[in-house]
């Protein structure tokens, strides 16, 4: 099937979230977050499992301002 969604790096990733790319490691460290394929040594990600992955973590952290 050619409709699969497109896979993007930890880079493209984290702007989208609006979050570091630490974040994005730190979410797949976690278990929020699963890669969907590599390239090379960089990890791909779905864009709809890091949506997910950001309204699971938020949902779920505390605010400690």
């Amino acid at each position: 099937m050619t409709d699969a969604p497109p896979l993007i790096t930890t880079e493209l990733a984290a702007d989208e979230a609006g979050v570091t790319t630490a974040t994005i490691r730190k979410w797949v460290q976690r278990g929020h977050l699963r890669s969907a394929g590599s390239q090379g040594r960089r990890r791909l990600f779905r864009l709809e499992d890091v949506f997910a992955a950001e309204r699971t973590t938020y949902r779920t952290r505390r605010h400690d301002h």
